[in-house]
């Protein structure tokens, strides 16, 4: 059984029947929207999606981009241009994807309600987990009702706040960056033509930076504006006020091309960004309860590898139960044991990169150097630890 419906518990349940399980999926949403912005699939994730089938749903969808541009905001020039597209899968065997994560979500169901061993349970939401020697029973929970369930094991996909995590370690509790995430959707035809381009603009200034790309299909380009801010509300995820945003990216700190950008958006939401302890949380002993995805290791979106870790997640898990199903406490102690190093290196270089897109002054002008000096090629191969993944 897997808890959440999202993206990890979506792949999770693909990768578990194409090792030959029966997988339930239980999600507390009646009903799956459509929602989010723009996504990137860097290789390592896509990889794995094509393996599991996704590539001819994706492919109408997905647009594989040809570069990173890196961006100064005091300068307001390009300071060099990281090459994707053709050879990045070339150099890495998958392409570099930016998809909406509507589609994917979509793409990702679809499969899903055509393979006869995976079964979603909507309006549905995680109670409580037992283990004994038969594997678990979870207790869904529908309104007032609930129902016990025996099944060989329980994964928890059930994002940020998740109640599986709660269960297996209560005194785990996300922790605020001190960042918010501001996202909006341009249409295409309303933004001047090389913001319509295959590739992904990133612009740096002092306490905020901005990412641009295109999706669905080039229609329409995605907008994150990251910023240093206070949070105190419930929840972590609200609509945001255009005018506070754009205070941000005033005159003179921001140059026309990224105020136009920011001036485009019509509606905006905004959330507060929330991280897990290095390494994260993913199994007890002689449990048959794992965790994957944000619900494990949520972690800050500087090196766009959230989704892509969650789904990393979802092959190692299906792998390591396979070779040994009939010992699932132990297959979790591996796959925690083959992830942790990876996801806390990840998320320590998430941190560090968000520290460097945020400098200022003569800070920001070395790094503006730096980034010239090295050149795209050469800060392509420094993913290569991530993008280059191949998962037995």
């Amino acid at each position: 059984m897997i808890a959440g419906a999202g993206i990890g518990g979506l792949t999770a349940a693909l990768a578990l029947a194409a090792k030959g399980f029966r997988a339930v999926i239980i999600e507390k949403a009646e009903k799956l929207e459509e929602a989010g912005a723009g996504i990137q699939l860097s290789p390592n994730a896509s990889r794995i999606l094509i393996e599991l089938g996704l590539e001819p749903l994706l492919a109408p969808h997905a647009i594989a981009l040809d570069a990173v541009s890196m961006m100064s905001a005091p300068s307001g020039r390009e300071l060099t241009r990281i090459p994707l597209g053709d050879a990045a899968r070339f150099r890495y065997g998958a392409p570099y994807w930016i998809v909406h994560r509507a589609d994917l979500q979509a793409a990702l169901l679809a499969k899903v309600n055509d393979n006869p061993d995976i079964e979603l349970r909507l309006g549905l939401q995680f109670d409580d987990v037992a283990s004994h020697v038969k594997g678990v029973t979870v207790v869904q929970r529908k309104d007032m009702a609930r129902e016990p369930e025996t099944a060989l094991a329980l994964i928890g996909a059930d994002g940020l706040w998740s109640s599986v995590r709660n269960h297996l370690f209560p005194d785990v509790r996300p922790s605020f960056s001190g960042r918010i995430a501001w996202r909006g959707i341009i249409e295409a035809s309303q933004v001047p033509r090389d913001f319509r381009e295959k590739r992904v603009q990133l612009w740096m200034g002092r306490n905020a930076h901005l990412v641009a790309y295109p999706i669905s299909g080039g229609r329409r380009v995605n907008l994150v504006a990251i910023v240093e801010g206070e949070w105190n509300r419930p929840g972590w995820s609200e609509p945001g006020n255009a005018a506070e945003i754009k205070a941000y990216f005033d005159a003179p700190k921001w140059p026309v091309p990224a105020r136009l950008m920011v001036a485009a958006v019509e509606s905006w939401r905004r959330w507060a960004l929330y991280s897990i302890k290095d390494g994260g949380v993913w199994t007890k002993d002689n449990e048959n309860v794992a965790l994957l995805g944000d619900a494990a290791h949520a972690m800050l979106p500087f090196m766009a590898q959230g989704a892509g870790m969650a789904i990393e997640d979802a092959a190692v898990i299906a792998h390591c139960l396979a070779q040994s199903p009939g010992d699932v406490a132990g297959a979790f102690a591996r796959y925690a044991g083959q992830r942790r190093a990876r996801v806390a290196r990840v998320q320590r270089a998430a941190r560090m990169t968000g520290q460097i897109y945020h400098l200022g002054g003569p800070f920001a002008a070395a790094r503006d150097l730096g980034i010239r000096w090295i050149g795209g090629a050469q800060l392509l191969a420094r993913q290569d630890w991530i993008y280059d993944q191949r998962l037995g």
